[in-house]
């Protein structure tokens, strides 16, 4: 795995009554250096906690890794976490994942040389348990949780991708371009998870970008039609990688306004506006229309 640069990272979105907290364990390699890192982002602050790679671990199967004193897996979390201006301690039990029918990224899975490859672990699942952040207390009392994960050598140059629960479900949509040699493409991925059913949205299944605009991303994919429109920014800057290197500066915003719809044959499954949302929104300039 670690024989060219290389990152392998995984994100825990845990959502309460009230709060949102999301926890990034990654691990990065690049020119022959190797580390990893807990990146945390909350509504008040963004932090990046580096480790020596040594204090890396993770299981051969299943979802489980450790790094320092902070164990993040399918099951739950235990935080030991301290760095400037930050102290959270606590513990997340993690309740029965929604997990989607196959690979995210379908046959593209097998591609290889792919600069990125995503996996989407949990669409929804429970959170129980408390953390203690900064001296304010977290408490989930069944709230809500999405796992995904992501591993390569350097993100999409410009992309967009967002996620969110609403009642009855949750949903994620990801757009990005994708280089392939000298050439490149429009990629998409969306899961749309309604009532116990899984929509999916995808390039592999005939999805296509129908605008792109003003934070407002539109695709189709025969009678469906996903649109989710970034409405307020609450943007705080990440560490994200480039050549194995977590030295890019991306935006995410955790708990924003964004406008959903989700229509099959022109009726519209559900339409509404979140102030809870996840949304980034990488383009530098704006495609416009398609």
């Amino acid at each position: 795995m670690f024989k060219k640069d290389y990152f392998c990272g995984w994100y825990f979105r845990c959502q309460s009554a009230d709060k949102t907290i999301a926890f990034i364990p990654a691990i990065h390699k690049s020119g022959g250096q190797k580390s990893c890192s807990v990146q945390v982002i909350t509504s008040d602050g963004v932090w990046n906690i580096p480790f020596p790679y040594e204090d890396y671990e993770r299981k051969k199967k299943g979802l489980a890794v450790k790094i320092g004193h902070n164990y993040f897996s399918g099951r739950g979390l235990n935080l030991d976490l301290s760095a400037d201006k930050l102290r959270i301690t606590g513990r997340l039990r993690l309740g029965k994942w929604s997990a989607i029918r196959y690979d995210i990224m379908g046959p593209f899975c097998c591609v290889p040389f792919m600069e990125c490859r995503h996996s989407v672990f949990s669409m929804q699942h429970t959170v129980n348990g408390k953390l203690r952040v900064n001296g304010t207390d977290y408490i989930f009392d069944n709230g809500l949780g999405y796992i995904e994960g992501d591993r390569g050598y350097s993100f999409p140059r410009e992309y967009a991708w967002t996620q969110c629960f609403f009642e009855g479900g949750a949903l994620m949509l990801s757009v990005a371009h994708i280089p392939m040699g000298p050439l490149g493409f429009t990629g998409i991925i969306g899961i749309v998870y309604l009532n116990g059913k899984e929509y999916r949205l995808a390039t592999y299944l005939g999805a296509r970008l129908v605008q792109n605009k003003d934070g407002t991303i539109m695709v189709r994919q025969g009678k469906m039609t996903l649109t989710a429109r970034l409405i307020e920014k609450k943007a705080q800057p990440l560490y994200a990688p480039t050549g194995g290197a977590m030295t890019r500066t991306i935006r995410e915003s955790l708990d924003c306004r964004a406008y959903y719809c989700f229509c099959i044959d022109g009726r519209a499954l559900f339409s509404f506006e979140s102030c809870r949302a996840a949304f980034e929104y990488e383009y530098r300039s704006e495609p416009g229309s398609f």
